[in-house]
């Protein structure tokens, strides 16, 4: 079940009705969620695996779980403007810091990003202000609001 139980709080405190799955892969939150008994909001998978799901889609919510740790360091900022973008109001992200179990066909490891929070969290607060974060998972997650530009 795995951040569902975690992102089922937030829909139910702030009367979330969409939710945007930014590396939804399989759709497991969607699933967690119903298994939860969450079952009236609009969710938007995005997965460049799964071009059927489209393009990223801003939502009320916008989740990104286990995702950014496998993403090349020089495209990282393009993807943290991607969830800016596609955030209004609210994000959920985590991110493993330790190494993955799988290796990728070239030898790497399937975490290309190994580096603890405080590695991460300034990367964040360019386009983010942390509105809380926990560790926990083999890492950490953080609810934040994207910064409004002046």
């Amino acid at each position: 079940m795995g951040y569902a139980p975690i992102v089922k709080q937030i829909v139910d405190r702030l009367g979330i009705k969409s939710i945007s799955d930014y590396g939804a892969g399989k759709c497991n939150l969607r699933r967690g969620l119903n298994e939860l008994g969450l079952q009236n909001f609009e969710y938007l998978p995005y997965d460049p695996v799964y071009p059927e799901y489209g393009p990223p889609k801003p939502a009320q919510l916008t989740c990104c779980i286990d995702v950014l740790e496998h993403i090349e360091e020089p495209y990282l900022d393009a993807v943290m403007q991607d969830l800016k973008g596609i955030t209004p109001r609210i994000g959920f992200f985590s991110v493993h810091t330790g190494p993955a179990v799988k290796v990728l066909p070239d030898g790497r490891n399937a975490h290309l990003i190994q580096q603890p929070a405080s590695w991460w969290l300034p990367r964040f607060c360019r386009y983010f202000e942390i509105a809380h974060l926990e560790r926990g998972g083999g890492g950490f997650w953080v609810i934040a609001e994207p910064l409004k530009t002046i």
